[in-house]
């Protein structure tokens, strides 16, 4: 059945069946073939390209790019989070059960290098709490969920997570937690971790479950960092 696109651009490459890495014409070659100005073709190009549905190179010109969802999910997180910094609740719960129900499909598809990879996560972050100065293990913390679910074929899913780290990060919540609480959250991330390494997929599940029960989102944590701003209270590095 015919999918209607409110875009000329976009129903040029569907039409077309143009698949990732396919180059395409010149804007005035798709001026031409889309019957309509080339003044259009940028306006609709420029709305892809943000998109992340095609890329222009310096000599290959414009290309296909596979669909991702985290561009979009992204910036429309952003942009809603612009407009009220409180939601970031409503997504983190969004995106606490999206964890949840997709756990099993993702975890059991995980490969003994990932598991290794998520050992070593694990390690990083212990060794940033317990530095003096404590550094807070962000990148860590971001790596170690995204792997879990790194073999998991959705790309809305993937999509979603993505933009929940790029939203997190730009809230700087992790900030807005004491020392105590960081390290319990990793006593978790290691027995997470643990379970699956032994093949204990519902442990896996449990400690999961246990972790999203502790994460500290409520609204009021939420308004108080968005007062302050992460750039204005930080009590680690």
């Amino acid at each position: 059945m015919p999918i209607h696109v409110d875009s000329d651009f976009l129903r040029y490459i569907i039409q077309r069946q143009l698949q990732p890495g396919d180059r395409l014409p010149t804007l005035v070659e798709l001026s031409q073939e889309m019957g309509v100005s080339i003044s259009k073709v940028r306006e609709d190009l420029a709305v892809a390209r943000t998109l992340g549905l095609v890329q222009i190179k310096p000599r290959t010109g414009i290309q296909v790019q596979g669909y991702d969802f985290a561009p979009t999910a992204t910036l429309s997180v952003l942009y809603a989070l612009g407009l009220d910094q409180t939601c970031f609740h409503d997504f983190a719960q969004l995106r606490k059960h999206i964890e949840l129900s997709f756990w099993h499909e993702a975890v059991v598809q995980l490969m003994p290098e990932d598991i290794d990879a998520l050992r070593r996560l694990v390690v990083q972050a212990r060794d940033k709490l317990n530095r003096i100065p404590v550094a807070v293990p962000f990148q860590e913390h971001r790596q170690l969920h995204l792997t879990f679910f790194k073999h998991l074929q959705n790309a809305f899913v993937q999509g979603i997570l993505e933009a929940y780290w790029v939203a997190y990060e730009a809230f700087g919540l992790a900030l807005y937690a004491d020392l105590s609480y960081h390290r319990e959250v990793w006593d978790y991330h290691e027995r997470m971790v643990e379970c699956l390494a032994r093949g204990d997929v519902e442990g896996s599940y449990r400690a999961m479950a246990d972790h999203m029960a502790l994460l500290r989102y409520s609204p009021d944590i939420i308004e108080f960092a968005a007062e302050r701003g992460s750039s204005t209270y930080q009590p680690f590095e």
